[in-house]
């Protein structure tokens, strides 16, 4: 079997008249989609293989469409003749959320939001004159039907799940006056739907978009909405208000008429409930049904973010069930639900995290007196070392990580791990114990298990803040992490 890379990087060297220098698999980040980075001598490119076509005639017909009117997306170099692989010019690694993180609520990083707006108004309104919204991927409007899917999602996926009581019926009408009410704009234009900063990259002071291929027809506001409340950018007060300000002054510099402000912001403020519900469906979905970590950790912020808006922002509309339904989920308790409970310098907990080969020395003994612990098999999974590129080297290097995380099963193999050894974690930590073995054993102790051992002693600091003694026994490394 040849490795996806490999397929991507030849027709790269059949397309670009490039030498390649380096080649780097970018982390999934959402879809099917694979990507990679080529480096020349001169500069880099993104390879992309994605066997949905429809979505990549979507992709390459949008960014035909805005490239026109001058919107920063990424040049499309190449393509090949089944419309699964292409090429990209290269934006750039950071994203507005990277620059966020690293410089904090500065000047440079508000006018970079400030920027992102005016282009993402240039692309909603200038972008929609003769686009042709039957190439949409999933609806071509984001009208009643939609609105009502994204609310049926959070019903679903978060509401029921935690048992919450209510009024089904009442709800359902309540959904549907929200749903009635925000289709009622008259500012319908393009809608890029999922307008985030990690989907906004930043290179010399410049912004460009990528993953704009889910857009329809849809409000003005809901692409606001998701960028200003997007509960991992955390942003303040003063800048939704005045980054919102801004917005409106740009729109009315491009539309025939200005916008009723008073009414243009209570839909807003109705798009924001949307989306924040429809991100709490898709936590719920992603965290509580296919128990995936990283989505149940992000939770919290967005009940968070959710308990900010109800107490300080008004919606304009009737919708009992819904509210008491909102009050009930934000509640300090359910919250503290979803939070996981750390350790402290108190805490005496120290988990023990080794890797192993079952062929050599075999699964560790407990050392500690208790016994027991895990012991996880990970040769259910396919083996880098297999392929020559990765031989001499271990989990810990990038391009092992690499293929594990992209071209094999080991995200979901973790993901049930961190399922299974979160319970007790937690529960140690809470009851005072001092030990608790985790061990990873494949073939050779030097890919599979190596890299299993190092995700989960990253997990366990990151999430518990617990001490952590990690080892590698066939390479004869050991490390503490407090």
């Amino acid at each position: 079997m040849k490795p996806l890379a490999e397929i991507v990087q030849e027709f790269f060297e059949t397309a670009i008249a490039e030498p390649i220098t380096n080649t780097e698999i970018i982390p999934l980040s959402g879809g099917d989609r694979r990507y990679f980075r080529f480096y020349t001598a001169a500069k880099s490119y993104i390879g992309c293989y994605n066997e949905n076509i429809k979505e990549n005639e979507t992709f390459f017909y949008y960014t035909h469409h805005f490239k026109a009117i001058d919107v920063p997306l990424p040049e499309i170099l190449a393509i090949d003749t089944e419309r699964k692989i292409y090429i990209l010019e290269d934006l750039g690694k950071e994203s507005l959320l990277n620059n966020l993180e690293a410089k904090g609520f500065t000047t440079e990083v508000f006018d970079l939001y400030k920027k992102s707006l005016r282009e993402l108004a240039r692309m909603q309104i200038l972008g929609a004159k003769d686009l042709n919204f039957d190439v949409a991927l999933t609806a071509k409007e984001f009208g009643k039907q939609a609105i009502m899917s994204d609310l049926l999602y959070f019903k679903y996926y978060f509401v029921d799940t935690l048992k919450i009581p209510y009024d089904k019926q009442q709800l359902l009408e309540d959904f549907d006056a929200l749903a009635t009410y925000l289709t009622k704009t008259e500012y319908k234009m393009f809608m890029f739907r999922d307008f985030q900063s990690r989907n906004i990259i930043v290179k010399d002071g410049k912004v460009g978009f990528i993953d704009y291929q889910g857009g329809m027809r849809g409000a003005l506001q809901y692409d606001v909405a998701s960028l200003l409340w997007q509960a991992k950018a955390d942003l303040s007060e003063e800048w939704k208000n005045e980054l919102l300000e801004y917005y409106i002054t740009v729109i009315n510099e491009l539309l025939p008429a200005p916008v009723q402000k008073e009414v243009f912001v209570s839909q807003y403020n109705g798009y924001v409930v949307i989306r924040m519900l429809q991100v709490l469906g898709a936590y719920g979905f992603r965290g509580l049904f296919e128990r995936k970590a990283h989505f149940l950790s992000s939770i919290p912020l967005a009940l968070r973010n959710l308990k900010w808006f109800l107490a300080n922002r008004k919606v304009g509309l009737i919708v009992p069930t819904l509210d008491d339904i909102l009050a009930q989920i934000t509640n300090t308790e359910i919250i503290k639900r979803f939070e996981p409970q750390k350790a402290d310098e108190n805490t005496p907990l120290v988990v023990k995290v080794k890797s192993f080969s079952y062929k050599k020395s075999g699964i560790p003994k407990d050392e500690s007196g208790n016994g027991g612990g895990f012991a996880f098999d990970c040769r259910g999974i396919l083996n880098p070392g297999r392929f020559e590129p990765y031989k001499k080297i271990t989990g810990r290097e990038k391009e092992v990580i690499d293929f594990l995380e992209q071209q094999t099963k080991m995200p979901d193999f973790m993901n049930n791990v961190y399922n299974i050894i979160d319970i007790s974690v937690e529960d140690y930590i809470a009851r005072g114990f001092d030990s608790l073995a985790i061990n990873f054993g494949c073939t050779g102790g030097q890919h599979r298990s190596v890299f299993a051992a190092e995700q989960t002693a990253r997990h366990l600091r990151n999430k518990y803040k617990v001490k952590v003694e990690l080892e590698h026994v066939e390479q004869g490394i050991r490390e503490v992490k407090y």
